[in-house]
């Protein structure tokens, strides 16, 4: 088992910047990727970025690219996702996950990740 803890989330106004972190605990070992989605009001849950934990690959959403850096520190088990250049319509809860099944090559949808976050708020006011 994996345990995600997401911190980081506010209000900020546009063109603002936040950092999410997501900490992890338990089986960190078997992590394989991390990522973050985010879920509007009404909207389904989308993919924002990943990042593979041991190859430090990056994946972004193109909605996203550009303004969000996903990155990792293996040694604190912990993820971040530092958000620049924020717009209103990136306000929605963001949820850290964690993949521990090997994969060739990432799929950016919920389902392939294994572990979740309880999810932190992001509020961006015009």
């Amino acid at each position: 088992q994996v345990q995600l803890v997401e911190s980081g989330g506010g209000l900020v106004q546009a063109g603002g910047s936040l950092r999410l972190s997501c900490a992890a605990s338990g089986r960190t070992l078997s992590i394989r990727a991390m990522g973050w989605f985010r879920q509007a009001p009404g909207k389904e849950r989308e993919f924002v970025a990943a990042l593979g934990w041991i190859s430090s690959r990056t994946y972004y959403a193109d909605s996203v690219k550009g303004r969000f850096t996903i990155s990792g520190d293996n040694a604190k088990n912990t993820g971040y996702l530092q958000m620049n250049s924020l717009k209103p319509e990136d306000t929605a809860v963001y949820y850290c996950a964690a993949k521990t099944r090997p994969y060739y090559e990432l799929l950016r949808i919920p389902q392939d990740f294994d572990y979740w976050g309880r999810g932190t708020q992001v509020t961006v006011s015009s």
